[in-house]
């Protein structure tokens, strides 16, 4: 299939330069991405070829082959399973199972059983007995996805199996051993959390041997051209469509588009623009502004709101909580200003990394 980004007669807004390159084409040039896609989708089904993407795919490389704990921090939405899966099928481990488990979708007495498993009797409504994830994962893979959300009393039982490797069902007495590669996963800021004494520092060190930052789809602009090729031909296919161009025009609203849901974001769009596009050209629609440009107030008041929070973090050395944390001083509550944080790009880990560097760097 040819897919190819068509030049558009609509004039393209100028003073929005980006990564990618897509705002700065010309009305009368075509861009086909045709060829980018050969091999792009080899790693384990991860697109994109951006170098924030090169780096962690580097690191997935580098650390596959040993048995690491690997922690993958990340906002909702930049594909923290796939890299966790590419981890798996990189390593030795790759003939063995690779399993799954959300902390944020199970109820907090299941928990356990869950992890480890029960024996029949072993509580009310535990009529047969029950596998855990771990004892299914043993020789394999076991992800654990928004690790941030699991419950503080069934953390010390978790920091014991990756210690020791053993664990027992829940009603059962029999210590069982395990060997399972843990790769964990969260949106969250773990060292606030440990902080405010919402996640152990213990379970966190252990967790924290290999870290790696996914970067949000804003800092890859460059993959977003290959990731709509992606996610168009994906869909299409399926719906029995044929659609091989998209308008300059279209790509450079996506580019210029802060895509706070990230890489899961673009393809809900792409999906859903495919089943209202009828001809052979992706019709793809964003919200807008009257003539379809940018507000430019909007645009100023965030990078105003975006200062005054970078700023007042830096005064907190980048605590979000507490009497002394950067929400108190602004006035808001904790989630209120996370949720502010996160549809602004910022994170308050890199706020205290970047103070760090600056302390040593004068010294």
């Amino acid at each position: 299939m040819t897919f190819s980004i068509l030049s558009d007669p609509q004039p393209l807004s100028e003073g929005l330069p980006t990564s990618s390159g897509v705002a700065n084409l010309k009305a009368d040039q075509q861009l086909s991405i045709s060829e980018d896609m050969a091999g792009i989708a080899d790693f384990a089904g991860i697109v994109g070829r951006s170098s924030a993407l090169r780096q962690v795919l580097h690191l997935v490389e580098m650390v596959a082959a040993s048995d690491a704990t690997v922690l993958l921090l990340g906002e909702t939405g930049t594909g923290k399973e796939l890299i966790a899966r590419a981890i798996h099928e990189r390593s030795r481990r790759q003939k063995e199972a690779f399993l799954t488990l959300n902390c944020a979708a199970i109820p907090s007495l299941l928990f356990e059983s869950e992890l480890f498993g029960h024996e029949r009797g072993a509580f009310t409504g535990a009529y047969m007995q029950k596998v855990g994830r771990f004892e299914l994962a043993d020789r394999g893979t076991l992800f654990l996805d928004e690790v941030g959300e699991m419950p503080l009393e069934l953390q010390p039982k978790l920091l014991r199996t990756l210690q020791e490797r053993t664990y027992e069902r829940v009603g059962s007495a029999r210590t069982r051993k395990v060997n399972v590669r843990l790769v964990a996963a969260t949106n969250c800021d773990l060292e606030e959390m440990m902080s405010e004494r919402q996640f152990r520092s213990d379970l966190y060190y252990r967790l924290n041997v290999f870290p790696i930052r996914i970067p949000p789809l804003r800092e890859r602009r460059a993959d977003i051209p290959l990731l709509v090729q992606h996610f168009t031909q994906k869909y299409a296919r399926t719906m029995g469509k044929r659609i091989d161009a998209v308008p300059a025009t279209t790509m450079q609203k996506l580019d210029r588009w802060c895509w706070p849901g990230n890489v899961r974001e673009l393809e809900n769009l792409v999906e859903r623009s495919v089943i209202l596009t009828n001809g052979n050209t992706l019709a793809v629609s964003l919200p807008e502004k009257g003539n379809g440009a940018i507000d430019a107030a909007e645009v100023v008041g965030n990078f105003e709101e975006q200062e005054r929070i970078v700023n007042t973090l830096k005064e907190t050395k980048g605590r979000v909580s507490g009497p002394n944390g950067a929400a108190s001083r602004l006035g808001v509550k904790r989630s209120t200003l996370l949720d502010r944080m996160k549809r602004l790009g910022i994170d308050a880990r890199e706020v205290r990394s970047n103070l760090m560097y600056s302390e040593v760097a004068a010294n």
